[in-house]
């Protein structure tokens, strides 16, 4: 048997998750000052009283109490004991939970190999500061004092110099006990498989520590200083740095300003640094990689703005094309996203020097609103009084408003291009529903029509009727407080592992916990997923019938479906109940007694 977790581990744990992130990913959360806020999820409540705090890295509620850390959250929320929300959070940085006592000589060998890798990283970035300040750093500081960087500045981002040797850091963290396959391990070492050999991974370069939202070093970029290729060089995927879902500088962004409201999204290390410099201390930047969903989801819990800066030449159009395509699916109610385009030749480092920090502050001020960005992108190259063109311009704008979740928005800009076109916007709304791809299935059942006519009548022409649980489903993403009319019980629930069988299961369980008042947020949980992709296609789906009947329709559906359920022999339902706890679901308790009671009964 397992052993229990170390109490160094769990602590370095906390140290490296953010709790607004855990939250954040189940609850909707608004930034409010210092904190976040957001309706109890503990409890039913209509005036936000749950705050999370960033700095504390602490949740408590004012309405029933509930507080605690990551895993304490994980568990009540999540209903998992304490090992399962530890092995979550772990797995989120790609950690192995080590236990103590434990007999497996693998265990052992990853919690030996964690000690030896707990402080590398820091090691290798006090290391690279105190290089910058020896003699063969020389050019190196002349490079970041031409760049204007004072000490301040280097300090807050504890910028250093690699070295131009091969061995210079590989010497330093072995005569500390840090062996060569850790160092390789955490991207600090070359391992060169046909020699054999191994040597520093960054040489003769400045050295930008990449930190985690705790301010922990998880990862390097390097520039170089001479004519060597990459001009940058980033750490390698190690296990506690993932490119695709890090930001340089979003830790000393939030240092420096505890009330941030916008984070504007530059290309590189430099830019973010020199802006800093200049007073504008909200930037970040990706490591490598396009701005990626992640990247976005992970910013909009801090802030409801974001600026996406590019050049202004083709090459920066492109990019900005793609960004636009990355954040639609996260434009829920209150976020804003811009974009910025600075003069051909210039990049955020060039421009602040040459023009200042009020000055470049008034282009973030003047940056274009999605809205504004969409219609002009539409519209470059045609000629919109000719009818093809203005077809082709209404299409593409038609194609991304309707990426855009359910919500103010999305209605708004469709008003906006029936203006542009003098298209009746009823007309547009029909094109998108069409658009949608149609599931095939059986008529649903007579008694769920009996309310409101035949399916001819309900359903828009030549549109394929949903089967019942589709149903349901479309119903609660229109109108989520329906799901007080569903029964307390579970009985009516198919327990088929089907795709709508799980995620009826969890949306009603979600919606009784009581945190989602509107479409959009509930979309939001499951942004990103298959489910989500499901839920967002059934709720273009016009219902085509009045509020009134919505509640009528839904109980001929939970008949229909408590039926159907009777009529399933024990095999059926023991094989049914098997498969979802197969595929990994937790059972509740009354599924759990059920599945031992066909099994008794299968035995008899």
């Amino acid at each position: 048997m397992a052993g229990p977790i170390p109490q160094r581990f769990i602590d370095d744990l906390l140290a490296r998750v953010d709790v607004v992130e855990v939250v954040g990913e189940r609850v909707a959360l608004k930034k409010t000052g210092r904190n976040h806020s957001g309706l109890c999820p503990f409890h039913q409540e209509k005036t936000p009283s749950f705050t999370v705090s960033a700095d504390k890295q602490f949740y408590h509620c004012f309405g029933c109490g509930a507080h605690g850390n990551a895993v304490r959250f994980l568990m009540e929320y999540d209903r998992l004991s304490f090992p399962e929300a530890v092995e979550r959070l772990a797995g989120r940085l790609g950690l192995e939970v080590p236990r103590e006592g434990s007999d497996d000589p693998q265990a052992q060998i990853r919690e030996r190999k964690r000690k030896e890798g707990v402080n590398l990283l820091e090691l290798a970035a006090s290391y690279f500061r105190e290089r910058l300040k020896m003699p063969e750093a020389q050019v190196a500081r002349e490079y970041l004092s031409n760049r204007g960087l004072s000490s301040e500045v280097l300090a807050d981002f504890g910028i250093g110099y690699a070295p131009d040797g091969w061995e210079g850091l590989k010497r330093h963290l072995a005569e500390r006990g840090i062996p060569e396959s850790v160092q390789v391990e955490y991207g600090l070492l070359v391992h060169r498989e046909e020699s054999g050999r191994t040597y520093d991974r960054f040489r003769d370069r400045v050295m930008f520590p990449i930190r985690d939202v705790r301010g922990r070093t998880i990862a390097f970029g390097g520039r170089v200083l001479g004519d060597a290729k990459p001009k940058y060089l980033n750490s390698p995927e190690t296990p506690v740095f993932h490119k695709g879902r890090e930001l340089y500088g979003l830790y000393e962004a939030r240092q420096a300003n505890a009330r941030l409201e916008r984070l504007l999204i530059v290309e590189g290390y430099m830019d973010v640094v020199a802006l800093a410099q200049f007073g504008i201390r909200n930037a970040v930047a990706t490591l490598g990689t396009a701005t990626s969903e992640e990247h976005l989801a992970r910013l909009f819990r801090v802030v409801d703005e974001v600026v996406f800066c590019f050049d202004g030449d083709r090459a920066g159009r492109q990019a900005a094309a793609r960004a636009l395509e990355t954040v639609l699916p996260l434009m829920i109610d209150g976020r804003q996203a811009r974009f910025l385009f600075l003069p051909e030749g210039e990049d955020p480092d060039s421009l602040v020097r040459r023009e200042g920090c009020e000055a470049f502050t008034d282009r973030i001020t003047c940056a274009s609103p999605l809205s504004e960005f969409l219609f002009d992108q539409a519209a470059r190259g045609r000629d919109l009084a000719r009818i093809e063109d203005r077809e082709r311009y209404a299409s593409q704008v038609l194609g991304v408003i309707g990426k855009l979740p359910e919500g103010v928005l999305r209605t708004l800009l469709l008003g906006e291009l029936s203006r542009r076109t003098g298209v009746d916007e009823s007309r547009f709304t029909a094109l998108m529903d069409r658009a949608e791809p149609k599931t095939t299935a059986p008529e649903p059942p007579a008694e769920a029509m009996a309310h409101h006519g035949s399916p001819s009548r309900s359903h828009a022409a030549g549109e394929t009727a949903l089967e019942p649980l589709a149903r349901i489903l479309q119903l609660l993403v229109h109108e989520p407080g329906l799901v007080e009319r569903l029964p307390d019980d579970a009985e009516w629930l198919p327990e088929g592992a089907t795709q709508d069988a799980a995620l009826c299961r969890e949306v009603v369980r979600l919606l009784r916990a009581g945190r989602y008042r509107s479409s959009q947020v509930l979309l939001a949980h499951f942004h990103g997923s298959e489910a989500g992709q499901r839920l967002t296609a059934l709720v273009r789906r016009e219902l085509l019938i009045p509020r009134e009947a919505r509640r009528a329709e839904l109980d001929g559906l939970v008949a229909h479906l408590r039926r159907h359920r009777r009529r399933q022999s024990p095999r059926e339902e023991y094989e049914a109940l098997l498969a979802r706890e197969r595929q990994g679901e937790r059972l509740p308790r009354e599924a759990r007694e059920r599945l031992a009671m066909l099994l008794q009964e299968l035995k008899a």
